[in-house]
């Protein structure tokens, strides 16, 4: 599978190894996000951070999917993922989403998320340019990873008073509420 995969891949003229490194690195910012957002999340307490909890929580669950619909796409492709954890995270297409050195500082909390949905935005925009009209699967699943990653920026950005983005939480439980867009990836 894998072969045939590339091959089509590579007969639409992108470069494979350029795009294998690209979902690698997201995929590297998608697992560390999940990680340092959970840091985040419990340290979202107080009157403002409350708030704020559950729609961490939410974009943390997603990049947990997110990060689980690219790993089959990159092996399909022929890639793999790094051994050792923390050359992984090393290479992450973002920096970390490291707690603030003042946790109760809640913009300071908020300037982290919405800078980690930002770089994650470009980041998969990125991946849509590359393969748009060429690689359907690939630009399938990071179009719709795309979507919620914009969704997160505009949550945070609105708590940041940037302004109205149109985009409501999601109500629901499990797959119904998070990944509402890569969920057709995860496999039950």
């Amino acid at each position: 599978m894998a072969r045939v995969a590339r091959e089509m891949v590579q007969k639409t003229g992108i470069d494979i190894d350029k795009l294998v490194d690209m979902l690698v690195r997201n995929a590297a910012a998608e697992l560390t996000t999940y990680y340092y957002y959970t840091i985040l999340r419990v340290n979202l307490i107080g009157m403002e951070g409350e708030g704020l909890k559950e729609i961490t929580e939410d974009a943390r669950i997603e990049d947990r999917n997110h990060f689980e619909a690219l790993v089959p796409r990159i092996y399909e492709l022929g890639g793999s993922l790094p051994g050792d954890m923390k050359a992984f995270h090393d290479i992450s297409a973002c920096p970390p989403a490291s707690l603030p050195k003042d946790p109760t500082n809640i913009k300071a909390m908020l300037d982290v998320l919405v800078k980690a949905e930002r770089c994650a935005v470009a980041g998969y925009s990125a991946v849509c340019n590359l393969t748009a009209g060429k690689d359907h699967r690939t630009y399938d699943l990071s179009l719709a990873i795309l979507h919620e990653e914009i969704e997160h920026e505009a949550w945070f950005a609105e708590f940041l008073g940037e302004g109205p983005s149109g985009h409501f939480h999601r109500t629901g439980q499990g797959i119904n509420r998070n990944s509402p867009y890569v969920s057709k990836f995860l496999h039950p």
